[in-house]
């Protein structure tokens, strides 16, 4: 039998698979090399920004500034886009910024998370928060939604004198794509209105999801309430599967975001002619594989081109477990069935806290069966509905057997890096 070597990004590093080669499909996302001096395009990008002034322009020497970043789970290079922000804004001191970590709901990261995030020198010199969504003293009122509900917001950036995003951007399973006011919102938001944005008829809309943003309700809640204050400036970047930035999308947050969103659907994108009885996905390695709340993600990704009662096999370490932070474990273990944990997000009153991401998950449990090889404990991974898979190939074999030596194989090596679709 040929076999072709598939390598899956995993980790820190990759896990290479030899699998049947006669019908199977690599579903990978176009490639584009790395800008050869990432430095200079950075200076190029916001000197002659899309829809605003020059960042030096904008930003005043005495002025407070607040620099948003994305959390331990995006795969953002904050350690050479910081430095380089820094350089252009020479003219303002140090005391005046302030990087606020932007967890949404997620868990803080550590002191050590954050000087490996943002580089030691920027961590020893400018001091940095992790926004936390659900200590009212560290929040502050941002304004009212149109439909009335009052939205709070880190207080060091509702109080900045300016507002600099940076952020990644890449197809989102809800959002379309991420990046844009993604950055602020539901990043520095309070948890209130973060359920409430993921509430269960939003997410269950069949237009939020990947690659779409026209008639987006979670997009459209995202530009909306990212948008109570003003944002300065956004920097957004595309990268490879190398971690080599491949293009520079600053300016005027809408502009912007619209044109990354744009250039990342050209080589994200994939038309898949036909179904899969398997489909093999990763979760993008670190830092998005670090626990099995991001893996639904690669699922999911998976899930577009799977057969109903197929098999889904996601590759992720998962190092640091479900995680700890919200209710996701709970809810999890807490129901019989992925349809039992449906029943619960629709008929509850008012949104529960990941929920979101629990009814996501189970959307692809009524279709599909979905296998895990990670670190965590094989008997976790089956009380939250999973099947554990401690030998992906041996995996696969069993269910050619069952199915057929020449059933066809989908295999996704950066997971939600690449979006496949049916046409």
């Amino acid at each position: 039998m040929n076999t072709r070597r598939v390598a899956l990004q995993y980790g820190r590093g990759e896990l290479e698979l030899e699998l049947p080669a006669a019908n199977l499909t690599v579903v990978e996302p176009r490639f584009v090399r790395g800008l050869p001096d990432e430095e200079a395009a950075f200076q190029a990008a916001v000197r002659a920004p899309i829809g605003t002034k020059p960042l030096r322009e904008i930003v005043r020497a005495h002025e407070r500034i607040a620099i948003v970043i994305p959390d331990h789970t995006r795969p953002l290079p904050r350690e050479r886009l910081l430095p380089w922000l820094f350089r252009e804004l020479a003219h303002v001191p140090a005391e005046n910024f302030i990087i606020i970590n932007g967890t949404g709901s997620h868990r803080a990261n550590t002191p050590a998370e954050l000087r490996e995030m943002i580089g030691p020198a920027v961590y020893d010199r400018y001091r940095v928060l992790n926004h936390d969504s659900r200590d009212a003293g560290t929040l502050k009122s941002a304004g009212t939604t149109a439909d009335g509900r009052r939205v709070a917001m880190n207080r060091d950036y509702v109080e900045a004198d300016r507002r600099i995003v940076l952020g990644f951007i890449e197809p989102h399973f809800m959002a379309g794509f991420s990046g844009g006011y993604k950055g602020v919102f539901p990043a520095i938001a309070d948890l209130e209105a973060i359920k409430h944005y993921h509430r269960a008829q939003v997410i269950g809309d069949p237009r939020s999801t990947w690659g779409v943003m026209a008639g987006n309700p979670t997009q459209a809640q995202v530009r909306v309430n990212g948008a109570l204050l003003p944002v300065d400036f956004l920097i957004n970047v595309t990268q490879n599967r190398r971690r080599e930035i491949t293009g520079f999308f600053c300016g005027e947050v809408i502009a912007a975001h619209d044109r990354g969103c744009a250039f990342a659907k050209q080589t994200a994108m994939v038309a898949c002619p036909r179904a899969f009885p398997i489909v093999i996905t990763s979760n993008s390695g670190f830092p998005l594989d670090q626990n099995l709340y991001q893996t639904v993600k690669g699922m999911s990704a998976a899930a577009q081109v799977v057969q109903d009662g197929g098999l889904i096999l996601a590759a992720a370490e998962c190092g640091d477990g479900f995680p700890d932070h919200g209710s996701f474990k709970h809810f999890l273990f807490s129901h019989q069935s992925a349809q039992a944990m449906l029943d619960t997000i629709n008929q509850a009153p008012a949104p529960i806290e990941d929920q979101w991401q629990v009814q996501l998950l189970a959307l692809i449990l009524v279709r599909a069966r979905v296998g895990v090889h990670c670190l965590i404990e094989p008997e976790d991974i089956r009380r939250a509905h999973l099947e554990p898979v401690p030998d992906l190939a041996g995996r696969v074999q069993e269910e050619l057997a069952r199915l057929g030596p020449d059933a066809p194989i989908a295999v996704l090596p950066e997971g939600p890096m690449t979006i496949p679709y049916l046409g």
